[in-house]
């Protein structure tokens, strides 16, 4: 049966793939953008089967509006995807106070703000599922990331409590882990903090100490059946990997941190007195 599904960011990467995707196979979408006539070419094919919503995700009273708005539309949400975002590259040095405070903005406190305004919805429906995009950078960092890390950290932490806290409601929710993917993550929708030459050789050792080449950045395009996947389980996973560099570096990272918790064990079994 077809599914009514609320997205953020749907106008470009991940967003725009997966609304594309949904529409095809006779899903309902709830599509925003901060862009009025960004999705004048899907509104002409699927007519009443898509609603897009001009929305800028740091409004939390502009939120609540347009989720109740979309309900109201379609007379249900079955799946909410907090997809909007961007990403912020610079030592944690060199990030500014009002390039950190907009990020969180955009990636924390937009994704909360959609969720909370969802939440009341799928409750009183008794179902529903809320897919949060965090990134790998959400299971651990890289340096020159610092600040995207963050904000990932923080989208993990939110929702593995939601979580816990919904499950009762009949409310499922998952963090999706991509890797990197030849999106314009990097590139037109990336911001940049200010370059201090100090850390220009770290930089420039990047590549080399994480062994990234070409072919391990993912299609976005062989994304679209593990959504798909996803959105019609009847047990989603907290968490979901994308991508083959995920579980991979994980089991090692994981592993290195248990082995020092271990090795200061005694440290911290004395400092609880």
């Amino acid at each position: 049966m077809a599914k009514t599904i609320f997205i953020t960011g749907a106008t470009s990467g991940f967003g725009k793939l997966w609304t594309e995707a949904l529409l095809q196979r006779g899903d309902n979408v709830v599509a925003t953008s901060r862009k009025a006539n960004a999705f004048t070419a899907l509104s002409e094919k699927y007519g009443d089967q898509f609603l897009p919503l001009q929305l800028d995700i740091t409004d939390r009273e502009a939120v609540f509006a347009t989720v109740n708005k979309a309900k109201e539309h379609f007379g249900q949400l079955d799946v909410v995807i907090n997809n909007a975002g961007y990403g912020v590259f610079g030592a944690v040095e060199e990030v500014g106070e009002k390039v950190a405070r907009d990020v969180f903005d955009a990636n924390l406190f937009g994704t909360l703000w959609v969720t909370q305004a969802a939440l009341p919805i799928l409750r009183a429906q008794g179902h529903g599922h809320i897919i949060q995009l965090s990134s790998v950078l959400g299971v651990w960092s890289l340096p020159t990331l610092g600040i995207y890390n963050a904000t990932k950290f923080a989208v993990e932490g939110l929702s593995e409590a939601l979580a816990s806290e919904v499950k009762d409601f009949g409310i499922n929710v998952t963090l999706i882990e991509p890797n990197g993917y030849k999106t314009e993550f990097g590139g037109s929708s990336a911001v940049f903090g200010d370059q201090l030459d100090v850390y220009n050789p770290l930089k420039e050792s990047l590549t080399k100490i994480e062994g990234l080449g070409p072919d391990d950045y993912g299609t976005p395009e062989a994304t679209v059946p593990a959504i798909l996947k996803l959105i019609d389980s009847d047990n989603p996973p907290l968490r979901l990997f994308l991508g083959k560099l995920g579980y991979v570096k994980t089991e090692r990272v994981y592993g290195e941190k248990l082995q020092q918790w271990k090795e200061w064990k005694d440290v911290s079994e004395a400092a609880h007195g």
